[in-house]
């Protein structure tokens, strides 16, 4: 009888483009832009409607790094395990996905401020410009205890945390090769909780709340819960049905568990069985659509940070000098909003997707593609 529900027996679902996985990953991005837009409106959104939109933010990243690893583990396990791939391989292919556009958005960022001052127009919050934080921020070492990377395009500790996690990568699929799957799902559910537990006894504080200067730390556990659900999900049949009806239930589980606070440790269960649920779902039709929102997601997350302070620096002023109404103001946020999109989709078509094409084209010779890889635009 279960096994009409969840079997090792029958053939898993394979990882597609255009279906639930790639839905993900542009809800979250744009949810991440939501959460740091969320206080620039004339009434921050979590004073005015819920405190959801601002401590909702680590459970964006924690779904945004689980993910990360769970594709990457669907991707890349077999060819690494085979030696298909060898982890310096890996870790060039990534290091060259993500370092182009966050070295282009951060010296954009710098071309902004310097600018700015040029023509008198000193920023509203100038302790988030430091000079002396932004090498580590532009080195991506802001994760590693290094001084810096505070202010500026803050968000990125997340893409340096992530480096480290590729650095392991290739090594924790050959050392775990031989497990069994629901040895790798035990394995990723009691490394976390250790995790939570010995920051809580080190450091006073979980493991999401660990600050930038830890971020590889706080990353390392959920990049390993990513890895261990694709693990199970690579053995594992579950039936499409029921791998429905697990993403509706979580999803809904998951909206209600915010409006009663963080619930963090529930709130990652959920967040883990909706990832679990989106790879199970076989992709019949892909849509176009959802493929190219996916493929934006990164561009959306890696630039949404630098059009905010110059969207509204710009508005800022335009609101002091002109007094506009409140109703202009919100129409002024919503529009930032849609720049930011905007903004992220005109720069992966025009820039940073022909980049990567010309990238790959220069690294194919050296870089055999995985097998049954699909394109990735997952960080």
């Amino acid at each position: 009888m279960l096994d009409r529900w969840i079997s090792t027996r029958n053939e898993t679902t394979a990882i597609a483009r255009g279906g639930w996985l790639d839905a993900i990953r542009f809800i979250v991005a744009l949810l991440i832009i939501l959460h740091h837009f969320q206080a620039a409106g004339p009434i921050a959104l979590a004073e005015g409607l819920h405190p959801a939109f601002e401590h909702t933010g680590f459970l964006l990243t924690n779904l945004f790094i689980i993910d990360s690893g769970y594709v990457l583990m669907r991707l890349y396990s077999r060819s690494l395990a085979a030696g298909d791939v060898s982890p310096g391989e890996f870790l060039t292919r990534r290091v060259l996905r993500v370092v182009p556009a966050h070295l282009m958005m951060g010296l954009a960022l710098v071309a902004l401020v310097v600018g700015s001052a040029a023509i008198g127009l000193a920023p509203r919050n100038p302790e988030w410009f430091d000079w002396s934080q932004l090498p580590a921020q532009l080195g991506l070492v802001q994760a590693f205890g290094i001084p810096g990377g505070l202010g500026w395009n803050a968000p990125t500790w997340s893409i340096s945390a992530l480096i480290g996690c590729y650095l392991a990568f290739p090594w924790i699929v050959r050392g775990c090769a031989r497990l069994g799957p629901w040895t790798w799902l035990v394995l990723g559910i009691g490394l976390y909780l250790i995790a939570n537990e010995l920051a809580r006894a080190l450091l006073g504080y979980p493991v999401y709340q660990m600050p930038m200067k830890f971020g590889f730390f706080r990353a390392l556990p959920l990049f390993f819960l990513g890895m261990a659900l694709a693990a199970f999900a690579h053995r594992v049949w579950i039936n499409p049905k029921l791998a429905r009806w697990v993403g509706v239930l979580a999803t809904v589980g998951l909206i209600a568990l915010q409006f009663h606070g963080k619930n963090a440790l529930p709130s990652l269960v959920m967040i883990s069985l909706i990832i679990l649920a989106a790879g199970a779902i076989p992709v019949v039709r892909p849509s176009r659509l959802i493929e190219r929102a996916a493929l934006v997601s990164f561009s959306m997350f890696i630039s949404n940070e630098v059009v905010r302070i110059a969207w509204f620096g710009v508005a800022n002023v335009a609101i002091a000098r002109l007094n506009l109404s409140e109703p202009i103001q919100w129409a002024l946020w919503f529009a930032g909003v849609g720049m930011a999109v905007a903004f992220a989709f005109a720069f992966h078509h025009l820039v940073d997707g022909p980049l990567q094409d010309w990238l790959k084209a220069r690294t194919r010779h050296r870089s055999p593609a995985p097998r049954k890889a699909v394109r990735s635009a997952y960080a």
